[in-house]
């Protein structure tokens, strides 16, 4: 695992990701298709950030199609690295307000 290229994706999709505190809202660069839902949609109200877990599917896809992490890079290492990294910095973001 190349973690030099994924450290790298997880800035652009930290990059990509948009949060706008006065509407309480995180846009996304990948659409979450919840699996409880037929809806698919690209934002999320800061409040329902916990549920996020619920969208792992989306962003792997995402990572997969747009980042060509797959099988043969040992996909899941791979990806759940991204996604972990991903969420922890989100999350730093939102809980110091951008700051």
């Amino acid at each position: 695992m190349d973690k030099k290229f994924l450290n790298k994706v997880v800035d652009q999709i930290v990059n990509e990701t948009r949060i706008d505190y006065n509407k309480e809202k995180v846009y996304f660069p990948f659409p979450l298709e919840n699996p409880f839902s037929s809806l698919s949609y690209y934002s999320l109200p800061l409040s329902s950030l916990s549920s996020l877990s619920n969208y792992y599917f989306s962003f792997s896809d995402h990572c997969k199609n747009v980042y060509g992490l797959n099988e043969n890079t040992s996909f899941y290492d791979e990806i759940d690295y991204v996604w972990e990294e991903y969420i922890k910095i989100l999350k730093d973001k939102i809980e110091s307000n951008g700051l």
